[in-house]
């Protein structure tokens, strides 16, 4: 069955996670895998808000390993507490950066990248994972990006 997202390429930026939020959380209610779902969901950040990297990083015997994504090639494994995405995993806490090249011990996955969020996935108190949101901008992400992503992991961490 084919699925589509529909997206105002001319709304604002909460227009748009107001719309798609519920479009995702429609698309993956009826399907049981997780890494279909988190392929979806990346595909679906990436294309509806327009990111350079969307993707997950799931803990697996005590590092953060590679999950589904979109965009370039992607650094496959992360130490807890290293670069932006260990960070997130090590504090349970947003990880909001606007220069990339400004966060003590940034891994460069890929050096387009400029701005990053990253949001952790929380199970029974404890991270199982972070969903990874990169630009190729400066200082892309906001205040709005942290609040509609923070409910979609929320989402995103019921499914694992």
């Amino acid at each position: 069955m084919a699925e589509e997202l529909f997206i105002e390429t001319q709304a604002s930026k909460e227009e748009k996670y107001q719309s798609l939020i519920p479009q995702i959380e429609a698309l993956i209610s009826s399907e049981k895998d997780n890494i279909a779902n988190l392929a979806n969901i990346a595909a679906a950040l990436k294309y509806g808000m327009g990111f350079f990297w969307v993707g997950f990083y799931l803990v697996k015997d005590a590092e953060l390993v590679l999950g589904p994504f979109q965009g370039p090639i992607a650094c496959t494994r992360i130490q807890k507490g290293k670069g932006v995405c260990g960070t997130a995993w090590e504090t349970g806490e947003v990880q909001l950066v606007p220069d990339v090249e400004q966060f003590p011990g940034h891994i460069a996955c890929s050096s387009d990248s400029k701005s990053e969020i990253v949001l952790p996935l929380v199970k029974q108190n404890q991270v199982v994972g972070v969903l990874d949101v990169d630009s190729d901008k400066l200082s892309d992400f906001d205040e709005t990006d942290a609040k509609y992503l923070t409910l979609l992991s929320e989402s995103i961490s019921k499914l694992l």
